[in-house]
């Protein structure tokens, strides 16, 4: 059986769409998770059903953990030893995830010491940061092959004891051509990386009605109110268009802490009859009907100043399914997905100019934008539909059931 470990289980889109496609493969799995989640994405029953059948980490059993420090060394011996050497004394980005790396090794073994009957063929985190490391030492406390995922936040703000990771890992899976580069640049080998985009239920999102009424252009755009998602640069570009005598109108779907500064700029720069905010946080199951009210969906990303980025989002993703030209920058993985002047525009991070120019491009070349569309959904048929994305991966799981019988 597989077992994955995730930060906050099915809380996560990416996670949860994976494991429907490893769970509609006839595939068997258990999910793990280090906390469960606050609230999940998809209101399916499949999605409940996954979530309620999650085994959560925390909040930790004092007893437990005090049963795991005296019998762990005994129930594992060397391979204990050895983890706990590599706790203190392997390679480590700083004191801080030094300190997180020992704690989550006694993590780690608490949960081996509980999991020690279970048939584990194989451990794979999907990110590689705090699950990361407990399914690293996991898997070496309890002799499985371990392999893991890695995103972004996990790669850069939070990254922990990466080179030990892609040292013991199994294989580890890259989202985009970025993330193979950056694996390659980190220590790994070739034979170890397989690619896997994290695609999307194509059946689920149909093109939206290209001839229903329209009273004004409509920029739409989504996701967590945070920094990384260049909402801000989106407002100061609805600036320049305005400057400009254009006439539109901006909606900005999601919540997250950035909302009240989000809400002021758009006052600061007198953009309230232009730029709406939902506050709201945008079910998966509602993204079709909030799709169809755009005529670009721009979601501009940038690298935040604590070091988080986007890895490839998943709604430029559905934006492209739903029949939305996209604009978006190059950064990270989104350039697998976006290809300027092709599947839709991309444009320099931070560039407030750019991005309004190719804006002002949207508005004014409607026959290049269907161009656009039609590229794009065959470019999401091709590499982003979920029913076949996940193939690299799903073989490598085939690989390990069959090694073990």
């Amino acid at each position: 059986m597989i077992h994955y470990m995730s930060a906050d289980g099915v809380g996560s889109p990416w996670v949860a769409n994976e494991l429907r496609g490893v769970q509609l493969a006839g595939m068997p799995f258990a999910l793990h998770a280090l906390r469960m989640p606050t609230k999940i994405a998809h209101e399916a029953e499949w999605a409940r059903k996954m979530n309620d059948e999650t085994s959560a980490i925390y909040p930790l059993s004092i007893p437990s953990l005090l049963l795991s420090l005296i019998a762990a060394p005994l129930l594992f011996r060397s391979r204990y030893l050895a983890a706990l050497l590599n706790a203190f004394f392997g390679q480590r980005e700083n004191l801080r995830v030094r300190i997180a790396a020992l704690v989550h090794f006694f993590v780690a073994a608490d949960w081996a010491r509980r999991m020690r009957n279970q048939k584990i063929d194989l451990l794979h985190s999907q990110w590689a940061h705090s699950g990361g490391t407990v399914a690293m030492y996991g898997a070496w406390l309890l002799n499985v092959p371990f392999s893991f995922t890695g995103h972004a936040v996990d790669l850069f703000r939070q990254r922990v004891a990466l080179r030990d990771k892609i040292k013991r890992a199994e294989f580890i899976v890259c989202i985009s051509e970025f993330h193979r580069r950056f694996f390659l640049d980190n220590g790994a080998r070739e034979d170890q990386l397989t690619t896997v985009y994290c695609g999307i239920d194509l059946t689920l999102f149909k093109p939206v009605d290209k001839d229903r009424p329209r009273d004004i252009f409509t920029i739409i755009s989504a996701g967590r109110l945070i920094e990384k998602k260049g909402f801000h640069i989106l407002i100061q570009a609805c600036g320049k268009l305005r400057d400009q005598g254009l006439t539109f109108r901006c909606h900005i779907g999601g919540s997250g802490p950035q909302e009240a500064e989000l809400r002021q700029m758009v006052q600061e720069l007198s953009l309230g009859d232009i730029v709406t905010l939902t506050g709201e946080a945008l079910m998966q199951e509602k993204i079709p009907e909030f799709m169809a009210a755009g005529d670009v969906f721009c979601l501009p990303c940038v690298w935040a100043k604590d070091d988080d980025v986007d890895g490839l989002p998943q709604l430029l993703m559905e934006a492209m399914a739903c029949g939305l030209p996209v604009v978006s920058t190059e950064l990270v993985g989104i350039p697998d997905l976006v290809i300027d002047q092709h599947t839709g525009l991309l444009v320099t991070a931070e560039d407030v100019d750019a991005l309004a120019a190719s804006l002002v491009f949207a508005m004014k070349n409607p026959d290049r934008l269907d161009a656009f569309v039609a590229e794009g959904h065959n470019h999401l048929k091709n590499r982003f539909n979920l029913d076949t994305c996940l193939e690299p991966l799903l073989d490598q799981y085939r690989k390990r059931l069959e090694a073990i019988g």
